[in-house]
C-alpha cells in the first residue's frame, strides 16, 4: 500500500494539530492579556496580597512576595500555562485519532469472526479498508478451498477404499480356483494367473496411490538446483517409457532442440514431465501418437507434452491442476489416480519461476510448459 494513500488521513491529523495549536496561542493570548497584563492584573495582584493579609502578613511583605514569586516570573509562568494549554487540547485530539485505532481493532476482529459483513471504516481510513477486505476474502477462499479440498480427499479416500476390494476379490477368488483344481489344464491355469498378476499389480497402483494422498499434505518440496540439459532429460525420459507405449500400441514423435539448457532440479523436473507423459499415455486413444516439443524462445523454454484423445471441457481445464481433482470422475477406471500428479507438476514448475497450463480441442491435448532458459555464460 502506497503511502500516497493516505494523504486525507494526513491531512485531517494535520489538521486537528493545526487547530490545537491555534486554539492553545488564543487562549494564551487572552489570558496573557487580560489577567497578566491586562484589567484583570490589578484584581488578581490584589487578591494576592489580600490572601497573605488574611493570614496576618504584613502589606509591604505580601507585596514583596507577589513580585519575587509571580510578578518577576510571568514568562515562566506563561510558558508552563502554553504547555499545559497544548497538553490538554492535544489530549482530546489524541482521542480522536486513537477512533482511528479503535476502528482498526474493530475491522481485523471482523476479519477473524465468522461475520459476512466487509469492514467499514471512515473515509480517511479507506485504503486500509480496502486492504483488510481483501485480506478477508482471501482468507475465506483460502478456507473454502481447504473445504473442499478436505472433501475431494475424503470421497477419494472412500472410491480408492471401494476400489480396492474389486482386485482383491478377483485375486482371492483365481487363487482358490487355482488351488481346488490342481488338475486344470495349463492353457487354463496360465490364464488365471495372469489375470491374477493384473489383478495384484492394480491392486498395489490403489495402495501407492494412498501413500500419495497421505504424505502430500506432509512433506514440502525443496529444489537442489544445477545446470541442468534438458534436451537429453526429455529424449531419456521417452526411451524409458518405450515399453509403456508399446504395450498400449502407441508411439511417441520427439521433436527437441539439441541442448536446452536451464537452471533447476533435474529430479524434480523429471517428476513433472514423467507425470505428463504417463497422463498423456493413460488418456490417449489407442494407436495415436503422443507428441513432445521443446524449443527456445524469447529467453524461455517451452515444452509441449500433447496426444490425441477425448477433449477436456473448458470448465475443467482450470480445475485439473488442483490436488485431487481427477477429469474422468471414474471410481474404477485405471487411467485414475489419486488426482496429485499434475498439482504437485504445478508446484514443481512454479518453484523453478516457470509456469504450466492445459489447452484441449477435438483433436488433442496439450500441456505446455515454460521454463527460464540458462543465459549464455550464466
Amino acid at each position: 500500500m502506497k503511502s500516497k494513500n493516505y494523504t486525507r488521513l494526513k491531512i485531517n491529523i494535520l489538521l486537528q494539530t493545526m487547530l490545537v495549536v491555534l486554539f492553545t496561542a488564543l487562549v494564551g493570548y487572552l489570558f496573557k492579556n487580560l489577567v497578566i497584563d491586562g484589567i484583570y492584573n490589578h484584581k488578581f495582584a490584589d487578591g494576592f496580597v489580600h490572601f497573605f493579609m488574611w493570614f496576618h502578613m504584613p502589606e509591604q511583605q505580601a507585596i514583596d512576595l507577589y513580585w519575587k514569586v509571580i510578578g518577576n516570573n510571568k514568562i515562566y509562568f506563561m510558558g508552563a500555562g502554553f504547555l499545559l494549554l497544548f497538553s490538554l487540547f492535544f489530549y482530546f485530539v489524541l482521542s480522536r485519532i486513537t477512533q482511528y485505532l479503535k476502528e482498526i481493532n474493530q475491522g481485523i476482529e471482523n476479519i477473524l469472526s465468522d461475520f459476512n459483513e466487509p469492514v467499514r471504516f471512515k473515509p480517511a481510513l479507506r485504503p486500509l479498508e480496502d486492504s483488510l477486505n481483501e485480506i478477508k476474502m482471501t482468507i475465506r477462499r483460502q478456507e473454502q478451498e481447504a473445504i473442499e479440498s478436505e472433501k475431494k480427499k475424503n470421497d477419494l479416500v472412500v472410491f480408492l477404499a471401494h476400489d480396492l476390494k474389486t482386485p482383491l476379490t478377483s485375486i482371492v477368488a483365481y487363487l482358490s480356483i487355482l488351488e481346488t483344481k490342481p488338475d486344470m489344464p495349463e492353457e487354463e491355469r496360465k490364464k488365471y494367473t495372469h489375470i491374477s498378476l493384473e489383478k495384484a499389480i492394480r491392486l498395489g497402483e490403489l495402495i501407492n496411490e494412498f501413500f500419495e494422498i497421505t504424505k502430500f499434505n506432509l512433506q514440502d518440496i525443496v529444489l537442489e538446483p544445477g545446470n541442468l540439459d534438458l534436451s537429453m532429460m526429455l529424449e531419456q525420459i521417452a526411451d524409458e517409457l518405450y515399453a509403456v507405449l508399446k504395450e498400449k500400441n502407441l508411439r511417441c514423435d520427439v521433436q527437441i532442440d539439441d541442448t536446452l539448457m536451464i537452471y533447476g532440479d533435474a529430479d524434480k523436473l523429471a517428476r513433472v514431465f514423467d507425470n505428463l507423459l504417463r497422463n498423456a499415455i493413460a488418456y490417449c486413444d489407442k494407436g495415436t501418437a503422443i507428441r513432445i516439443q521443446a524449443k527456445e524462445r524469447h529467453q524461455e523454454i517451452e515444452i509441449v507434452v500433447a496426444n490425441e484423445g477425448e477433449k477436456i471441457p473448458e470448465e475443467e481445464l482450470s480445475a485439473i491442476f488442483e490436488k485431487f481433482y481427477r477429469v474422468d470422475g471414474s471410481r474404477s477406471s485405471k487411467t485414475g489416480g489419486a488426482g496429485l500428479g499434475l498439482a504437485i507438476a504445478k508446484e514443481i514448475v512454479e518453484l523453478h519461476h516457470g509456469t504450466i497450463r492445459a489447452e484441449s480441442d477435438e483433436w488433442e491435448t496439450r500441456f505446455i510448459v515454460t521454463l527460464p532458459a540458462m543465459s549464455e555464460g550464466e
